[in-house]
């Protein structure tokens, strides 16, 4: 049996989990009729939960990330770097 020893980045993989996070948020927004954007947007900057809809999960899922760690992710990525 080869034992290699696996790299693990766990930036990478947070970066990529709050991206897809981020996205089906967003998508779950939009399904229910909503701006996806606009509503990110106030939930973002009031930590009120009920901007966003539970509809699959999506209520749960952005909030197991810190508010800050969004913002940060949002501008690495809109700054690229």
């Amino acid at each position: 049996m080869d034992r290699k020893t696996i790299l693990f980045d766990a930036g990478k993989t947070q970066k990529k989990t709050t991206k897809q996070i981020l996205e089906s948020v967003y998508d779950a927004l939009e399904e229910r009729g909503y701006n996806g954007i606009d509503q990110m947007v106030g939930y973002i900057l009031s930590g009120d939960p009920s901007y966003i809809t539970s509809h699959n999960n999506a209520r749960l899922m952005i909030s197991r990330i810190d508010r800050d760690e969004l913002v940060e992710e949002i501008l690495k990525e809109y700054l690229q770097k």
